[in-house]
This record gives C-alpha cells, sequence and structure tokens, in this order.
C-alpha cells in the first residue's frame, strides 16, 4: 500500500514519455515531408 502513489506518478511519467516521443516523431515527419505535401497541394490549387 506504500508504494502505490509512487505507481501511479511513475505511470504518469511513463505516459508523458510516449506522448513527447510521438510528438517528437510527428515534428520530424513533417519536417521532412512538409515542401513535398505543400507541392502537392499547390499542384493541386493550380488544377482547379
Amino acid at each position: 500500500m506504500l508504494f502505490a502513489p509512487k505507481e501511479k506518478g511513475q505511470g504518469l511519467v511513463e505516459y508523458a514519455l510516449i506522448l513527447v516521443l510521438v510528438a517528437i516523431v510527428v515534428i520530424v515527419i513533417l519536417a521532412l515531408l512538409g515542401p513535398a505535401i505543400g507541392d502537392v497541394f499547390s499542384q493541386i490549387l493550380e488544377a482547379i
């Protein structure tokens, strides 16, 4: 019973780390693919 608060806090930290890692991956993907996605949208707008 004495360790329950520590486990709850530890779980919260683990969720926070997972969210940070997911955010970093999304930022890297957008940084790499951003120009290509922008070109696709530009071509679509030109076609319209």
